[in-house]
């Protein structure tokens, strides 16, 4: 099932938010240039947001993908990390969360576990929310716990 080694770069996931919402959004591919906050939480500062996904392009992407985990542990902590600092940075207006589910489902196959069922966040979203807050404060156990119910039953009993 694996994908090809790749190794993503910020322009990868740019060009999927482009390629998914261009026949809806004219800003679609394009990183946001204004502060955004929802339901009272402030993403990243729109100053910050080159250095930050600089940042997360070297720091994250580069170590992680091509995905290849030594264990279970590892894959979800990764997946954890990538998810939940994409979700922080907010590069764009929206689809933000749904870009950041599609890297962990992309680097799930290249890790060879195929993609992951998100329904138990979407059943739950009160404790999705809680577990990105979390991870604002650099706590990514509670979206450690988030992976561990999204991942296929197999790869959890390995």
């Amino acid at each position: 099932m694996g994908f090809q080694p790749t190794v993503f770069r910020m322009a990868d996931l740019i060009g999927w938010h482009r390629q998914w919402l261009s026949s809806v959004y004219a800003w679609s591919g394009k990183v946001r240039s204004f502060n955004l906050s929802k339901q009272g939480f402030a993403f990243a500062s729109s100053h910050l947001l080159t250095d930050l996904l600089a940042a997360f392009e070297s720091e994250q992407l580069a170590r992680l993908t091509p995905f290849n985990p030594g264990s279970v542990d590892e894959l979800i902590s990764g997946l954890a990390q990538v998810h939940v600092e994409l979700v922080l940075i907010h590069p764009f207006r929206e689809g933000n969360g749904r870009i950041a589910r599609l890297l962990c489902d992309v680097m799930a196959c290249q890790a060879g576990i195929g993609p992951l069922d998100y329904s138990a966040w979407d059943q739950q979203r009160d404790l999705y929310f809680a577990a990105i807050r979390a991870g604002a404060v650099l706590n990514i156990t509670p979206m450690v716990e988030q992976f561990r119910q999204v991942l296929p039953g197999a790869a959890v009993d390995q």
